[in-house]
């Protein structure tokens, strides 16, 4: 009993004892009257409070002796009272408690019921308890009557009141409940407290932990008692009310949660977050051992059914037109939540089973079944697999039962798993063309089976959203050709429903991306993206795109209304004509842009260009700072879930969050460089990557986000213990396709242009992100990489493997560094996060250009690496090796290469770095920045050739020993090299072969020639090895364009003529036994002029100085090792007047440079007089030199056109105009094969002045000399028209020269022909009867140049007389040839039209007038002709 400030009964006696004497005698009266006193006074619910502390300071004497009679004397008090009322005392001390638990929860001052008590209500309540926990230790308390009272206060206790009874072992939960006589109003009570619990945890009043202790308790008896298993049954058969109350009030609450799912935007934030709170029910670290686990399954799985069924009224025609604000990111943040928490107990497939069960069996929700589609695809990654099984189950079952139940869930769930992104599920467009796109699919087995799908396709039509429409237009159902009419009515009903929609089909971009079911791109955006695509495929191709065409001819609303004008949107146009202006052009030129349109656009433009130069305004696009701000604040809530390990299953929803924001983001973009569709590679300028400030800010805050999450996680944990948080992360990104150009241009930037100035952390950061694509590498389509030059032929399309080949460029002592460290951590990051898996799977992981960049940086920088070290490593040890504050490059490096696995990993085909490979490399490498001295380097290829390449197996990528392998192999890897496009070339191009490598080549070649000395009889047998890897290198080449073909095969000749330049000159040259003789072969080398290396000759009929002087001189070389020396110069070069007269013309061309150095160089070797061969070349010059300028009778020795070809040499080089026509008046009589051979090669030099102007041949000169000898030939009536007939017409006569000549000099003969007309006079056409047969062959030969494009120069009017550009102009001199024939047909005689008729369909065809005009002056002739004929019988 308390008295005034709270002092106990005993603190008042002893205050009082101490104040007056006593006027009792002993301490017996003293006890009498007091109990006496208490007797007739005392408060019974009072005393029961009246309780100490059980537990004191130590010190403190009498402690238990106090408590003892404290415990006793309150149970005397009941006693004595009990037996005054004549009840039982336990009976009295359980009413008397309830009405002090009344009275303590009724103390409160808050008007409405509340869940938890207040600071001096619980310290009240804990006397009490205190109190009775004594009572029934001695058996003094009923604890039946206590419970049926408790259902009789006036108001229902206090929820915390009821767990501390709970929690004391007072009166459990189950005990209390099961008392209750009215179960409505039990369950009534606990779902309201229980609401109030969960609202009151979320205020800011400091009792959210004790809420957790309540409802975590609570929710144990809850599971225990509502989800009984059979093995408990007998222990709880007392409890009948209990289960079902159990039930009842987690169904309450579920359905309080669900109720408010549907309201999210209703309801208000405090009770969103009570609700969110109550999912604290399923969390399973609440119940631990307490529940057994059949029943945490059985409740999880019954709220899960209880959730797909909750309110199931929503059509499927609803769930068809609203499944796409389904998707996990716009759901309901509560329901996500509570699945998630419910898929912890499944795996992914017990959760789809369950799935499929709730709906083969229940009527269902479909925003339910649908968002718990999307949670599973998003947060379970084994899910997408599980749901294409599960699709593919579903179609079965339809198409054999022809359900469309079964039809409609499969559609609704692979669209609605496609919503959230390629990176979880394939898109729709993809599912929908796998599944019926072939005759394979469900419904090609019969007739009915199709038009099952088709009715089934019909049904939807009135509620389908465009871009699914779309997809089945675009990608239809694969329909035998005898059903069309099936597919036909289907696309008329389709189109008839995007109509109602307004979406034409009409309006449907040419590239659309029908992957993406986002209906906000409107059709002024997705011209945006045709154009760019279009754009793409013109600077691949130079050709207008077949689906620009097409869409001009079959789909002109759009390509008018939406195509042109994002195509001719006005801006500055640059200085240079860039790839838009030419596709512009070619479009005009085409007649593919009204010219209205065309005009609007250049004023357009100009005026744009004026506002610029005025300081007009400038347009300005940045992204909405909100969401860019949302984005950056997800980023960051996802790094606190990665550092902490208990949250990883959190991360994939977070994830989910912030592609939804990026999305959001890359929305508000104007970027006009998005990426197009799904298949088409990726744009990246590697030499100087374009990106939008707004991408690269985007891409930017996602790697620094991934860098940031990779250390923070590795502070914590290695790599192999992080969970997949950060590939989930990369595999997000992925999945945003517009993304990806500016993802790899910012990755180029970084690791290409600005790799060795990165620190480590960035290094590591990027690598292992790399990493990560190659583990996405499905989702990334391949990369079209530009170098910033234009290039002959498309460049390769590269995978993302290739792709990293080219941004680790190791060329100079910086790059070399980056790219071992970039490469290590990589390589090291990747066997350290995946340390678990098989090597079969860790080799399909590691990109194989990282590891071969590795195997050639590693021996080229460590002596040690250049054997082969195997040192078994712990994987923690090289990430330590990483990660450590005061990292050692090369040692880490040296760790990863001394690794086990690492050298197992080497073994694989795969990622063996072949000779040529290494080549490659290393013909990249700058000498002159090279990290070796030049020592280094030589020893570094020393080892690598012949010690380690070599003597490898071929199967390794090595040579098995065989050194003129090693030679091809070398030769063909210097001219892959030239060929390819340099990616130095924006900085620092190269011009020559590395010199290290060259001379190593050249080492081999000797080492080859010292065998070469063959048997007699072995000659047939042995071919040039060096002409045959160059023959074998032009055969079988396959190009889409021929203009790229012929400009391929002219670069690969001169990097032909620069190898054979850069070997001995002797190697050109086989030296053979014949019997006892010893010959010199050059067959080889004569086939490959003839047939290829003529066709790079300047001059038309001469090889370049270069390769000329390189022969002779291996020619004089070589005739060392022949008996007689002078013999087999001889012969060689009296074989080259039948089998290479090229040769000859070439030395004709060169010999004033060339006789010097030959004569020096026999002198040196062998100190005779010159070869007679020789002499004779010597003696052909001085006579063309004393015929023009001594005026001595020109001696014509030999074949005519060698002597020919001197003079003419001569006079080009030599002669003024004056001398030389006085020449060829002088030459006698006889000479008429010298005269036309002279007018063959000043024809030569006519077509090169055109085709070659650099070449110092001026057009106007070789006009006039070539005029100057067909007047000589005229004069003196030579038949000269004999050399322009084609090879197979009359191969004996002037064979050779046309032999000689490079092929494009002998396919322009019809241009230098009709260059020749004012020399044509009347005389000429009656003289020569062939000569109407050549002209009119050459005009065809000339018609055909022009409209196939080929070959004719084009006129360069810069610095030309008239006259000349009038001969140049092909045009032009297709007029001139053929008002020429026009007037020359009449005044041709009868015989010249004798051998016409060959040519005259062809003429007819290409010419119908001068057909016409051949036809009608050649009628007599043809009558001639009859009456011959008959005059023979």
């Amino acid at each position: 009993m308390a008295g005034a400030g709270g002092r106990t009964w005993r603190d008042l006696l002893a205050g009082r004892a101490r104040k007056r004497k006593s006027a009792f005698g002993s301490v017996a009266e003293l006890r009498e009257a007091a109990l006496h006193l208490l007797d007739h006074h005392q408060n019974l619910n009072d005393l029961l409070l009246e309780v100490e502390d059980s537990v004191k300071p130590g010190g403190q004497g009498g402690v238990e002796h106090q408590q003892v009679s404290s415990e006793s004397f309150i149970a005397s008090v009941l006693q004595e009272q009990a037996s005054r009322l004549g009840v039982p005392t336990a009976i009295l001390a359980a009413k008397n408690a309830v009405t002090n638990i009344e009275r303590i929860c009724q103390a409160s001052a808050s008007p409405s019921q509340v869940p938890l008590l207040n600071l001096d209500q619980r310290k009240r309540l804990s006397c009490l308890l205190q109190t009775v926990k004594d009572l029934l230790a001695n058996n003094m308390f009923c604890r039946s009557l206590f419970c049926q009272e408790m259902w009789k206060m006036k108001d229902p206790p206090v929820l915390e009141a009821v767990w501390h009874l709970h929690r004391g072992d007072i009166i459990g939960l189950g005990e209390l409940l099961e008392s209750n006589p009215a179960v409505p109003a039990a369950v009534e009570w606990l779902c309201s407290s229980l609401c109030g619990l969960c609202e009151r945890a979320e205020e800011p009043s400091g009792d959210a932990e004790l809420a957790g202790h309540v409802l975590s308790d609570f929710a144990i008896v809850f599971l225990q008692n509502g989800f009984q298993q059979t093995s408990e049954l007998g222990r709880k058969l007392e409890f009948k009310k209990v289960p079902y109350i159990c039930r009842a009030v987690l169904q309450r609450m579920l359905t309080w949660l669900l109720d408010a799912v549907g309201k999210e935007k209703q309801e208000d934030v405090s009770t969103l977050q009570a609700m969110r709170f109550w999912l604290n029910v399923f969390n399973m670290s609440v119940y631990k051992s307490a529940v057994h686990p059949d029943s945490l399954q059985q409740f999880f799985s019954h709220t899960l059914t209880e959730v797909l069924t909750y309110n199931p009224l929503l059509k499927v025609s609803d769930a068809i037109h609203m499944q796409k604000e389904w998707s996990f990111t716009r759901t309901c943040s509560l329901l996500t939540a509570l699945y998630r928490k419910l898929f912890v107990v499944f795996s992914a497939k017990e959760s789809i089973c369950q799935l499929q069960q709730v709906l083969e069996t229940h009527e269902v929700n479909w925003q339910h079944v649908l968002s718990c589609v999307s949670t599973l695809v998003v947060c379970q990654a084994e899910a997408e697999q599980l749901f294409k099984d599960l699709l593919s189950h579903l179609l079965i079952k339809a198409f054999e039962n022809f359900d469309m139940e079964n039809m409609i869930t499969a559609f609704l769930i692979a669209r609605q798993a496609a919503l959230e992104g390629p990176a979880v599920f394939v898109p729709y467009s993809e599912w929908f063309k796998a599944s019926f796109g072939s005759a394979g699919g469900h419904h090609g087995s019969s007739k009915k089976a199709l038009v099952f799908l088709f009715e089934f396709l019909s049904e939807l039509v009135p509620f389908e959203a465009a871009p699914y429409l779309k997809v089945h237009i675009m990608y239809p159902p694969f329909v035998p050709t005898k059903h069309r009419s099936i597919l036909l009515e289907y696309i008329t009903l389709a189109k008839t429903r995007l109509a109602d929609l307004k979406v034409a089909i009409e309006d449907m971009g040419l590239y659309e991306d029908l992957s993406s079911t986002d209906e906000s791109v409107q059709p002024q955006g997705q011209a945006l993206r045709d154009v760019e695509k279009a754009l793409q495929i013109f600077e691949n191709t130079r050709r207008i795109p077949t689906s620009v065409i097409e869409a001009s001819i079959f789909r002109r609303p759009y390509y008018t209304s939406w195509f042109l004008p994002a195509l001719l949107r006005p801006r500055v146009l640059p200085k240079t004509p860039d790839v838009r202006m030419a596709f512009i052009d070619s479009l005009k030129r085409a007649d593919k842009i009204p010219s209205n349109l065309y005009s609007t656009y250049v004023q357009a433009c100009c005026a744009m260009k004026e506002k610029m130069l005025q300081g007009g305004s400038k347009v300005e696009t940045s992204h909405s700072k909100e969401t860019v701000e949302q984005l950056k604040a997800e980023l960051a809530e996802l790094r606190m879930l990665i550092v902490d390990q208990a949250k990883y299953e959190d991360v994939p929803a977070q994830i989910a969050v912030i592609s939804d924001r990026l999305a959001s983001v890359l929305g508000h973009s104007s970027d006009e460089n998005e990426a197009a569709t799904l298949n088409s590679p990726v744009q990246v300028d590697i030499s100087a990557p374009r990106l939008e400030p707004c991408h690269q800010s985007v891409v930017d805050l996602l790697l620094t986000s991934f860098c940031q999450n990779l250390i923070a996680a590795s502070y914590f944990n290695p790599p192999d213990r992080q969970g997949p948080c950060l590939s989930l992360f990369v595999k997000m990104m992925c999945g945003h396709r517009n993304l990806l150009p500016a993802l790899l241009g910012r990755l180029c930037q970084l690791i290409y242009h600005q790799g060795p100035s990165l620190n480590d952390a960035h290094i590591l950061g990027l690598a292992a992100f790399v990493i990560h694509l190659s583990e996405s590498r499905a989702l990334i389509p391949e990369v079209e990489a530009s170098f910033g030059i234009s290039q002959p032929v498309p460049a390769k399309v590269l995978s993302v493997s290739e792709f990293w080949n080219c941004l680790l460029a190791c060329r100079t002592e910086e790059s070399f560094a980056f790219c071992m460290r970039f490469c290590t951590a990589a390589a090291s990051y990747l066997m350290c996060k995946f340390s678990s898996y098989s090597h079969e799977d860790l080799c399909a992981l590691l990109p194989p250009s990282l590891v071969k960049k590795l195997q050639y940086v590693m021996p080229r920088l460590c002596l040690e690496a250049r054997g082969i070290l195997c040192e078994e490593a712990k994987t923690d040890l090289i990430w330590s090796s990483l990660s450590c504050p005061s990292l050692n490059h090369k040692r880490a490096s040296l760790c990863l290469w001394k690794q086990a696995r690492f050298q197992e990993l080497l073994k694989e085909k795969a990622f063996q770095l072949s000779f040529r490979e290494w080549l490659l490399l290393e013909l990249e490498v700058y000498p002159e920045k090279d990290i070796l001295s030049a020592s280094e380097r030589q020893d570094f290829h020393y080892w690598a050739i012949y010690q380690w390449y070599l003597p490898a197996p071929s199967a390794s990528g090595g040579c098995d020993g065989d050194l003129e392998k090693a030679c091809g192999i070398i030769i063909n890897t210097i001219l892959d090299s030239s060929q390819r496009l340099d990616l130095s070339s924006c900085d620092q191009p190269k011009k020559a072969v590395n010199p290290d490598i060259l001379c190593k080549l050249q080492e081999m070649v000797l080492e080859l020639g010292c065998r070469r000395k063959l048997r007699s009889g072995c000659l047939d047998a042995q071919r040039h090895f060096l002409f045959e890897i160059l023959q074998e290198r032009l055969k079988d080449r396959k190009h889409g364009s021929a203009l790229g073909e012929q400009l391929w095969r002219q670069q690969e000749l001169l990097l032909h003529r620069r190898i054979l330049v850069g070997l001995p000159a002797s190697a050109l040259i086989l030296t053979c036994q014949k019997g006892k003789k010893t010959t010199l072969d050059c067959e080889d080398f004569f086939h490959f002029v003839n047939s290829e290396l003529k066709n790079v000759c300047s001059r038309g009929y001469a090889l370049s100085y270069d390769i000329t002087a390189h022969f002779f001189r291996g020619l004089l070389n070589a005739s060392l090792d022949c008996e007689e020396s002078a013999g087999g110069v001889n012969d060689v070069l009296t074989a080259c007047q039948t089998k290479c007269p090229t040769v000859l013309f070439s030395a004709a061309l060169w010999w004033p440079r060339l006789e010097p150095v030959l004569c020096s160089q026999w002198k040196r070797l062998f100190g005779i007089p010159l070869a007679e061969e020789l002499e004779r070349l010597r003696e052909w010059q001085s006579s063309a030199t004393s015929f023009l300028f001594s005026g001595v009778v020109f001696p014509v020795s030999g074949p005519p056109w060698i002597s020919a070809a001197f003079l003419h040499c001569t006079v080009q080089q030599q002669s003024p105009r004056g001398r030389r026509r006085n020449a060829l008046k002088r030459l006698e009589t006889d000479t008429e094969q010298l005269l036309v051979s002279l007018l063959f090669f000043s024809l030569m030099d006519l077509i090169s002045a055109k085709i070659a102007p650099k070449e110092g041949v001026d057009f106007q000169t070789s006009l006039e000399w070539s005029l100057e000898i067909l007047q000589c030939l005229e004069e003196r009536g030579t038949s000269w028209p004999l050399l322009f007939h084609r090879a197979e017409e009359d191969p004996r006569k002037y064979h050779v020269l046309r032999s000689a000549a490079s092929d494009c000099h002998i396919r322009l003969l019809p241009v230098a022909f009709y260059c020749l007309t004012p020399c044509f006079h009347r005389e000429l056409l009656t003289r020569e009867q062939s000569f109407l047969y050549v002209a009119l062959d050459l005009y065809i030969q000339l018609l055909r140049l022009f409209v196939e494009g080929k070959d004719l120069p084009q006129p360069d009017r810069a610095g030309q007389s008239p006259d000349s550009t009038e001969h140049g102009d092909p045009l032009e001199v297709i007029s001139t040839a053929r008002r020429f024939l026009l007037s020359a047909i009449p005044r041709c005689p009868a015989q010249s039209f004798g051998n016409i008729q060959l040519l005259l369909d062809t003429c007819e065809e290409l010419d119908p007038e001068l057909g016409a005009a051949l036809l009608q002056f050649s009628r007599p002739a043809m009558a001639m002709e009859l009456d011959d004929e008959l005059a023979l019988f």
